[in-house]
């Protein structure tokens, strides 16, 4: 399937970082639900902030990072 290329900080990193995103989406998805935000674009960012985050928490689980698949080097 893939090849692991992270190491025990990068899979850290894209876990807590994707978990973050996913959380500040719910978030934001009540905000905008109970109208205590109102912006046009509000649920693309929500659709975006948790989908993200899901592909982030799934590269930290595999262990796998798309951006070093394609050959750009991370600080991580």
């Amino acid at each position: 399937m893939v090849e692991c290329n992270l190491d025990a900080k990068g899979k850290a990193a894209r876990l807590l970082g994707g978990t973050a995103s996913v959380i500040g989406g719910i978030l934001l998805s009540l905000l905008l639900l109970t109208d205590t935000l109102v912006v046009d674009f509000g649920w693309y960012a929500v659709a975006g902030a948790v989908l993200g985050g899901a592909f982030a928490i799934w590269e930290g689980r595999a262990g796998w990072c798309i951006v070093r698949a394609i050959g750009t080097k991370t600080p991580l």
